[in-house]
């Protein structure tokens, strides 16, 4: 079996795929000839797609590398590696380096499952981007606002709340969305290249308002800055660059537009006959952003006085007990870590026999069990939405 897949198999593909399991292990071309027992320029030779590999050469190399065969041998895209494109980003120390990469990897190996799985699916996902924005030599926050308001316009947004933002950019945009366990001071990885298009991480551990923050942040790279990956965190910058202004400035737009947000923070006004504590923290959830972010950006619209954010801190505001204590239930949220068009695309292909239990779990990085609830709420979901077969089409229903 193995020979036949080896002797129909893409040695090009082959070899650039073995290259990449190689050097993520950290392992040269010599001591990886020494695994096969053959010279430096034999190994050079199979990662170029120029000489057939041995199916048990292929195991040798799937064992030293910590990969299974069948990493190598089922059809799969391969994706320029996100690693090289951040390599220019990192003039951080050494030991954040260690940090972020093997996020950027992770990453990088769930676009290529997602590649695959729309291969094998034939359902490419459908991508609604926008031209680059130019900003070159505007004022930030000029630029900021009006790439905000056209965004908003573009995606039928009106001036209100965005509530569910990550369905909007995965569904609406195109864009690849994960949510993955970062330490703490990290918020969000962004990356685009040709074949993948626009990709995010988010970091799951963090509130949903600070998630939307990132989303938003990450957003405006892609639509300014759209062939420079980026990952943001904590104390990154001692001066910030551009670039980066206009990413920290893009968000209060994109998710409280002046218009909106200048007539509701009227009507409360003229209802209350003032502006309370309460209708600050309704307003904060209203829009799904933090308390904070929404005194800054109402101290800018000179709504409030300076200092108003310092001043209920100073006061020993616990932000999460008065939104308890107001009832203000959690923001609307999907925390899982794929996106949706991912997880309908592998169940379907669980479904029609395209892909193993087996795969399908590695998809989803869960095990086994955890796959098969998975998988079972899934088909719940699908089925659920109409009691019966959907295959006529809507448009030809009579009534």
């Amino acid at each position: 079996m193995a020979t036949n897949i080896l002797d129909n198999i893409d040695l090009r593909t082959l070899g650039e795929l073995l290259q990449q399991a190689r050097k993520k292990c950290g392992i040269t071309q010599t001591d990886a000839a020494k695994i096969i027992d053959a010279a430096r320029t034999t190994m050079v030779a199979i990662e170029k797609g120029e000489r057939r590999l041995k199916p048990t050469e292929l195991i040798k190399l799937a064992r030293a590398y910590g990969r299974s065969v069948s990493d190598f041998v089922r059809p799969q895209p391969v994706v320029q590696p996100l690693e090289v494109q951040f390599r220019a980003v990192y003039q951080s120390s050494e030991e954040q380096q260690a940090e972020i990469k093997p996020f950027i990897l992770h990453l990088e190996q769930l676009c290529q499952n997602y590649l695959e799985l729309e291969k094998i699916m034939d359902a490419p996902l459908p991508q609604n981007y926008p031209l680059e924005y130019d900003v070159t030599n505007m004022p930030i926050s000029a630029a900021a606002e009006s790439m905000a308001i056209a965004e908003r316009q573009r995606l039928g947004l009106g001036d209100g709340p965005i509530p569910r933002l990550r369905d909007i950019l995965e569904q609406d945009v195109g864009l690849r969305i994960f949510y993955l366990n970062m330490p703490p001071k990290y918020s969000e990885i962004y990356s685009y290249n040709e074949q993948i298009g626009g990709c995010m991480a988010i970091n799951a551990v963090h509130p949903e308002e600070r998630r939307r923050w990132s989303l938003a942040h990450g957003y405006l790279h892609f639509l300014a800055h759209r062939r420079k990956s980026e990952f943001h965190f904590d104390g990154q910058y001692q001066r910030f660059p551009e670039s980066e202004r206009l990413a920290e400035t893009f968000p209060k737009y994109f998710l409280m537009p002046t218009s909106g947000l200048l007539k509701r923070f009227n009507d409360m006004y003229r209802t209350h006959g003032k502006f309370t504590p309460t209708n600050l923290f309704t307003l904060a959830h209203y829009y799904g952003v933090s308390v904070e972010a929404l005194v800054y950006r109402l101290e800018e619209m000179e709504l409030v006085p300076s200092g108003t954010w310092e001043r209920l801190r100073d006061r020993g505001l616990k932000v999460r007990k008065v939104q308890q204590e107001l009832g203000l239930e959690e923001i609307p949220q999907r925390t899982d870590m794929m996106p949706l068009h991912y997880q309908h695309l592998a169940i379907e292909a669980l479904d029609q026999g395209l892909i193993t239990e087996g795969r399908f779990a590695d998809l989803l990085c869960v095990d086994r069990l955890e796959a098969r609830r998975i998988a079972e709420a899934l088909r719940e979901h699908s089925s659920g939405m109409m009691e019966e077969a959907t295959d006529f089409d809507l448009r030809q229903m009579q009534e």
